[in-house]
């Protein structure tokens, strides 16, 4: 997987879709933050479609899963990010 900055993947568009063309993956960065990668097109698979099970009558009888226990509180993460974006 190739890493690139914003402006040599502006500058050197062509050249790069042509890479990913030929099957290379890219990651491209803005300043040291990865913002996106751009890979190969893969046509999807045929779509499998099944009946529904019927164990549940309604969304709200489905059981959710437990709560996860992380060593960071998610809100202080997201109020970090959105300051970071600031």
């Amino acid at each position: 997987m190739k890493k690139i900055r914003v402006a040599e993947f502006k500058a050197k568009l062509s050249e790069y879709l042509r890479a990913v063309k030929k099957g290379h993956d890219l990651t491209i960065y803005d300043r040291e933050q990865p913002i996106a990668r751009v890979v190969p097109w893969a046509a999807p698979g045929p779509l499998a479609v099944r009946e529904p099970t019927g164990r549940y009558r309604s969304l709200r009888d489905v059981p959710l899963p437990p709560p996860l226990d992380l060593p960071v509180d998610a809100v202080e993460l997201l109020l970090e990010d959105r300051a970071r974006e600031r």
